[in-house]
């Protein structure tokens, strides 16, 4: 069986697929009731947040989509920080219902400025909402988010966060870091198959989804909320992927927030020292390297591509290419939910006997 280290899906532990298993029952029954409602409490504990938290059946671009057509109208005016592909994606779906997006993007490998931010926000009153990315997976960048978000807060902006590869593995206090909309996802640090966005939204979303004029019918707050309150959700779930994620938050609180950031870390770190140990330079400026993918550059000849195939075919191990401008100039190393340091050795023992065969000769 290939072991999937890739930014998502991510690898699920039995116990989550066995609950997949499990026969249908009724989405707006008493058993269901129960379920969501436990669902929902423990979400709540892992975003660290009092506020309200739905399920979306979506991947987490639909979870993106909702954030900002539930807090924003058209001619609504945003900045849209953005330090690779994902942030790009966020500017674009604000931009596709009629928003007016500033960009404020910085060089790929590298995090947000908050300072740049604030310069920002000054030169610009009119700015509403500012769109962050927590985590980049295209080039395994974690920006400060606390710092960004005591920017944006000086300026008393709505904060909408993509966090689709952080939360459940970085630390990341939604309240405590006042985020008004944050959107994660199932298959990432969630060890969920795909299938499930989950958002969290603050008092300040409300009072601005009251004055939001973006269409929207499936993905609608309000609709969440009122049927959240009677054991439901709005519209028919992804039953099997709730009795999965029942499942797995029950793993997670068990094994403590602070016990998941820790392991995360140590696991990137691993993956950092042993990329370097092989003469791989990091594509990420390593003060911000993300704790839940490693980018690493291209050099010494190394082609990415035939790494790739020959890592899956030679020893099961699936590593991910890069996206957009940087196709060819990286591969990445996923480490985000069911992992283990044993799983990084796995994958710098496969590097080992791939790189040469790869044309890889050394650093330059």
């Amino acid at each position: 069986m290939e072991s999937l280290r890739i930014p998502g899906p991510t690898p699920c532990p039995e116990e989550v697929l066995q609950a997949m298993a499990r026969q249908m029952i009724n989405h707006r029954g008493p058993e269901y009731d129960r379920i969501i409602g436990q669902v929902t409490d423990n979400l709540k504990q892992l975003f660290q947040t009092e506020g309200d938290v739905f399920l979306l059946t979506a991947s987490g671009t639909g979870g993106l989509e909702a954030a900002v057509v539930n807090t924003l109208s058209p001619g609504d005016k945003v900045l849209s920080v953005t330090i690779g592909v994902f942030g790009e994606r966020f500017g674009t779906i604000a931009r596709q219902f009629g928003a007016e997006v500033v960009p404020l993007s910085f060089e790929w490998g590298t995090a947000a400025d908050a300072d740049e931010v604030r310069r920002a926000l000054k030169a610009d009153p009119q700015i509403k909402a500012v769109l962050v990315t927590h985590n980049e997976t295209s080039t395994g960048v974690t920006n400060d988010l606390a710092a960004l978000s005591a920017a944006v807060k000086e300026f008393d902006k709505l904060l909408l966060v993509d966090a689709i590869s952080s939360l459940g593995s970085i630390d990341l206090p939604v309240d405590k870091w006042q985020c008004d909309i944050t959107v994660t996802a199932s298959q990432k640090g969630w060890m969920v198959p795909p299938g499930m966005a989950m958002v969290s939204v603050s008092q300040k979303a409300w009072q601005a989804y009251a004055e939001a004029k973006m269409p929207r019918f499936y993905w609608d707050f309000k609709a969440a909320k009122s049927y959240l309150e009677k054991g439901q959700n709005p519209w028919t779930p992804a039953v099997s992927i709730v009795f999965a994620l029942q499942v797995a938050l029950e793993m997670m609180l068990k094994e403590g927030l602070a016990n998941i950031a820790a392991r995360h870390a140590r696991v990137s770190q691993a993956a950092r020292e042993g990329a370097k140990s092989l003469g791989l330079p990091l594509f990420a400026d390593e003060k911000h390297a993300s704790d839940t993918v490693t980018a690493i550059a291209a050099t010494g000849g190394l082609d990415t591509k035939k790494l790739i195939k020959i890592v899956r075919e030679e020893h099961q191990i699936v590593l991910a290419g890069g996206q957009q401008s940087l196709d060819g100039r990286i591969f990445r190393i996923g480490h985000l939910g069911w992992v283990t340091e044993d799983d990084i050795a796995a994958v710098m023992t496969a590097l080992k006997t791939a790189l040469p065969k790869a044309g890889f000769s050394g650093a330059k």
